[in-house]
């Protein structure tokens, strides 16, 4: 006679369970997006292979596994339990801090200004050369840490600080290390074209990139040395032209890598409608997309990663989410994590997004769960808490789920557990009941 079945995990009680998808929709958009799927008085299983087993009333589920025993039991009484976020566009693998630049922003110069001055990009291109694997790697662990302590559970990672071969493998290698070591979920972009390196022209680099760094890619991935999920350029005025980025972007899908690109962000660069042309599966900033290249995203169903934070330090315009929700483009948004832009905190991402954006919170959230995951081509495994998912996981502290967006910065005391594959991988033994303060 067979045993009790053995389950990893038991989630019991939750006052709300916020499901975002209940019928395996890919990405949420227009009315979807507003509307998200809520069980109260709700409980959860995830299996000993990491994946949900059941989700339904607390009643159902404790007759349905009467005879189960569990590695774990949580009581979610009074607590509200989310899909884990997912931060759709991230630069967190670098050398050397920009702290001094922050300040040159507030007295009013510009992000090309600074560039043009030698600093930006380039500054962090010099630091990240000479930084060693493994210092990359430590400082990489502790902002993986970081995110993941403030709600995220699958990070999107890009290259870009090297500019080089050899330092866009050695930042890509970082990456394959944390994915190895990290409970924490990375989908990693080969981003060489982040900027053209010095004594280079645009062309000159493109060149360098489609000959040299991208068969050196196919290679190593074909090996199993490096694992790479998405190709990124930077299109925009004097970096990355639209037909340099078009022949690069062209050439990454042709060895098996997701277009996931920057574009119009500080000028109309046509990105969007480039995007859609070839099939991109996200692009990402879009401050300065045209009502054209809104309309094309809507129909390749691109998904369109908006950076909150981005607009905000850089005092840019904001991306137009209104009118992209209401012409059905998919929306997701990332942190943009780097060093010109220092947030590892989706909560406060979702929060400036609807403020500043005009985003509801139901949306803010579908845009950093559901959507973000499908930017990412993970949404089939991530972004909604149904049977048959990844079990990553949150559980707050608060008897409605708003609390996530509705505390500014309050997201450290409110964040009780952070969960992945089923396994409680941050417990917040501070965390108190903030929802009547």
């Amino acid at each position: 006679m067979a045993g009790p079945q053995r389950q990893r995990l038991l989630l019991e009680n939750a006052e709300q369970l916020v499901l975002v998808c209940a019928r395996r929709e890919p990405y949420l958009r227009r009315d979807g997006a507003g509307s998200l799927g809520v069980l109260r008085a709700a409980s959860l299983v995830v299996g000993l292979d990491g994946c949900i087993k059941a989700v339904g009333q607390a009643d159902v589920i404790r007759h349905q596994f009467s005879e189960a025993t569990f590695e774990r039991i949580i009581d979610c009484s009074g607590k509200c339990v989310l899909p884990g976020l997912v931060d759709a566009h991230t630069h967190p693998v670098w050398a050397g801090d920009r702290v001094h630049e922050f300040a040159m922003k507030l007295a009013g110069a510009s992000y090309m200004e600074i560039h043009q001055a030698g600093g930006g990009i380039h500054f962090t291109v010099e630091h990240t050369r000479r930084a060693t694997e493994d210092e990359l790697f430590s400082t990489f662990q502790h902002r993986l840490d970081r995110m993941l302590r403030a709600g995220s559970t699958l990070v999107e990672c890009k290259s870009g600080y090297g500019l080089n071969l050899e330092t866009e493998l050695k930042m890509l290698r970082v990456m394959d290390r944390a994915k190895k070591s990290m409970d924490i979920g990375i989908s990693s972009t080969y981003c060489g074209a982040h900027a053209v390196p010095k004594g280079k022209t645009a062309t000159e680099a493109t060149d360098d990139i489609i000959n040299n760094h991208l068969p050196k890619l196919k290679e190593l991935k074909l090996s199993g040395e490096i694992h790479v999920n998405n190709i990124d350029v930077f299109c925009e005025k004097g970096v990355f032209d639209l037909e340099s980025t078009r022949r690069i972007l062209q050439a990454g899908k042709d060895i098996g890598l997701q277009i996931n690109f920057h574009g119009d962000e500080l000028h109309p660069m046509k990105s969007a409608e480039l995007g859609a042309e070839l099939g991109a599966r996200a692009i990402s900033h879009l401050e300065e997309v045209t009502d054209e290249g809104i309309v094309a995203m809507a129909r390749a169903k691109c998904a369109a990663v908006l950076l909150p934070t981005t607009a905000y330090m850089l005092r840019l315009k904001q991306p137009q989410a209104r009118k992209m929700l209401e012409e059905g483009v998919i929306v997701a948004l990332g942190s943009d994590f780097n060093p010109n832009a220092y947030c590892f905190s989706m909560p406060m991402v979702m929060h400036l997004a609807c403020v500043n954006m005009k985003m509801s919170m139901n949306e803010a959230l579908a845009a950093a769960t559901i959507n973000a995951a499908y930017a990412l081509g993970k949404s089939d495994t991530h972004g909604s808490l149904e049977v048959g998912k990844q079990g990553d996981l949150l559980i707050i502290n608060s008897s409605r789920w708003e609390h996530l967006i509705y505390q500014f910065g309050g997201h450290e005391a409110l964040i009780n557990y952070v969960i992945v594959k089923g396994k409680v991988v941050y417990e917040n033994e501070r965390c108190e009941t903030m929802s009547s303060y």
